[in-house]
């Protein structure tokens, strides 16, 4: 998985790099498709079909620019100065997967873009912090929504994180707020985890809906979302982030 992690971690820095004014998503995805094949790992997002969706999705790139917050596919469209994208990347390598996801600005930065952002990250690092044995996920979630909360946004109510391994999507489900089920998943060294904070400036009651390509999910109010995500080793000697460039090796 830590080889899984550090093709991710190169591919999303190769993205951020050319996310531009004026790039298509498309090209963002292609370059992407490359950079993983060239460094002998498939990527994991690439024909995906879930059971909800309609379509199998369409790049190696869940691509997510400013109201989109999450699952995002890869078009034609143009990045525009000042606009917020995330991006979220997944890749195989001898069957495992590794699974990450960063926001950046594309030219100017915009100041309340950047206080989402900031909170975006910080959430996530609350949440890696917690990821120690004999936690439960209700820690887990509970660090990522206090950041959330002190800062003023919300979540998507009904998404987060998820278990990774020999599948990109494994048990159990991660969330980003507390939740009924969530103080009965006691974390032990070993785990493999995807936390995902999926931040939108938005209020808690502020709804969401998928848009006609059965995919992009977007903020009915327009409002702008941030989406950063790391693959997590739990153990003894604290979280490993198997997503973080300069990851170590190993298997």
């Amino acid at each position: 998985m830590r080889a899984a992690g550090r093709v991710v971690a190169q591919t999303l820095l190769a993205v951020q790099a050319a996310a531009v004014p004026g790039v298509r998503l498309r090209e963002l995805d292609e370059l992407a498709q490359t950079a993983i094949r060239e460094a002998g790992a498939l990527p994991s997002f690439l024909g995906y079909r879930p059971a909800w969706a309609p379509t199998p999705f369409n790049g190696a790139l869940c691509l997510s620019p400013n109201e989109v917050v999450v699952h995002g596919r890869p078009t034609g469209r143009r990045l525009q100065d000042g606009d917020l994208l995330s991006i979220d990347c997944g890749a195989i390598v001898d069957g495992w997967h590794g699974d990450a996801a960063l926001t950046v600005h594309v030219g100017e930065v915009l100041e309340d873009d950047a206080r989402l952002l900031q909170a975006t990250e910080l959430a996530l690092a609350a949440g890696i912090a917690a990821a120690v044995p004999g936690a439960t996920l209700l820690d887990v979630a509970t660090a990522v929504d206090d950041v959330a909360r002190a800062h003023g946004y919300a979540h998507l109510p009904d998404h987060g994180g998820h278990g990774i391994g020999r599948a990109m999507h494994e048990a159990p489900f991660v969330p980003n707020e507390p939740t009924p089920d969530a103080g009965r998943h006691r974390l032990r060294a070993g785990n493999t985890i995807a936390i995902e904070p999926m931040l939108h400036a938005g209020t808690r009651t502020s709804r969401y809906r998928t848009k006609k390509d059965g995919w992009s999910i977007v903020t009915t109010d327009g409002r702008r979302a941030a989406h950063v995500e790391h693959t997590v080793a739990v153990t003894d000697a604290g979280p490993e982030i198997l997503t973080a460039p300069g990851a170590s090796q190993g298997l």
